[in-house]
């Protein structure tokens, strides 16, 4: 396993500067953000899968400085019922996929996207619950007529660019939980893996152990985001985790993202790392920072430091028992 981050954490710095501190933190990839939601600070797929000498100029940035680059990230939601929010998501996976394919990424991350609940819908959908009746009826409707036709068609285009999608499970999507991570996939192909993120499991009280057991035993874990979510017991004993209020209300919040190890302690993330280590996983572990209790700075180097001891000792163990 390789550490990493994912590099929107520095979208304030310019591409060089942003490796630069990478390559200086002992870090060995570094996941690009290329489309909405990430946005494109860094990289903008269009321009470079135009133009020849910046896309080698790109790639020479990257392994100069001894990185690779693990992932590209276009979240977005191609399935949006705004016509256009859906084809500015779905050109943005299409051109990160190109891109991918021109420079021999394995990954391009992204949501599995989120339908209305018919035809006449503004905004997307996400049922959590079965009843009233209708509900279910709208969830068939969505993975029948939207989702998997979608993910479908993608998987060709996939299988065109030698190219996988992480998809990553985030609750308010289709896809946020290891049941419907693997329904995608066995519906639509097995170009479609998992980008996997422990904090958006861990508030829904799913056990990432688990999972990661469940998603690797499928052959679809691709890739793995370092984030840790803290639920504060006394909101959560009064409301539950289902939780609308914004993320900078951390006072009053059922559940917040932090820092890895400021959410979960190191028992736990030692038995992630060894879990994935079990498993055969080898790629990157992805820093992911969204901790709104920490600077940029802070929460990255403590990332960083937990996060290198938690592989040196794994690394020392399978030397061990080699």
């Amino acid at each position: 396993m390789k550490l990493g981050v994912f590099a929107v954490l520095f979208g304030e710095k310019s591409l060089e500067e942003a490796l630069d501190y990478i390559a200086e933190s002992g870090l060995e990839t570094v996941e690009i953000g290329c489309g909405p939601y990430p946005g494109k600070a860094h990289c903008n797929p269009a321009e470079l899968l135009a133009d020849k000498a910046k896309l080698t100029a790109f790639a020479k940035a990257v392994s100069s400085r001894g990185l690779e680059i693990s992932a590209l990230s276009c979240h977005g939601n191609p399935l949006h019922p705004n016509a256009e929010v859906a084809r500015q998501a779905h050109e943005d996976f299409e051109n990160a996929v190109r891109l991918a394919g021109e420079l021999g990424v394995k990954n391009v991350i992204t949501f599995s996207g989120c339908p209305g609940e018919s035809e006449f819908s503004r905004n997307p959908v996400w049922v959590t619950c079965p009843w009233p009746p209708e509900y279910l009826e709208v969830l068939k409707w969505q993975w029948q007529e939207k989702v998997i036709p979608y993910w479908s068609e993608q998987d060709k285009f996939l299988k065109t660019n030698g190219v996988r999608v992480a998809i990553e499970a985030h609750p308010g999507f289709v896809v946020y939980n290891t049941e419907t991570c693997l329904r995608l996939r066995e519906s639509c192909g097995d170009s479609i893996g998992v980008n996997f993120d422990p904090s958006h499991l861990f508030w829904q009280q799913m056990d990432p152990i688990v999972a990661i057991k469940d998603i690797a035993k499928a052959g679809a874990l691709f890739h793995f985001h370092a984030k840790d979510t803290a639920i504060d017991n006394q909101n959560t004993a009064q409301n539950g985790v289902l939780d609308t209020k914004p993320y900078a209300d951390e006072l009053h919040r059922s559940w917040i993202f932090r820092t890895v190890g400021y959410g979960h302690g190191e028992e736990t993330w030692r038995n992630i790392i060894s879990t994935l280590q079990m498993v055969g996983y080898q790629g990157a572990i992805s820093i992911e920072h969204e901790d709104s209790l920490m600077s940029v700075e802070e929460g990255f180097q403590k990332a960083v430091s937990f996060l290198k001891q938690q592989i040196i000792q794994e690394k020392v163990g399978e030397m061990w028992w080699a």
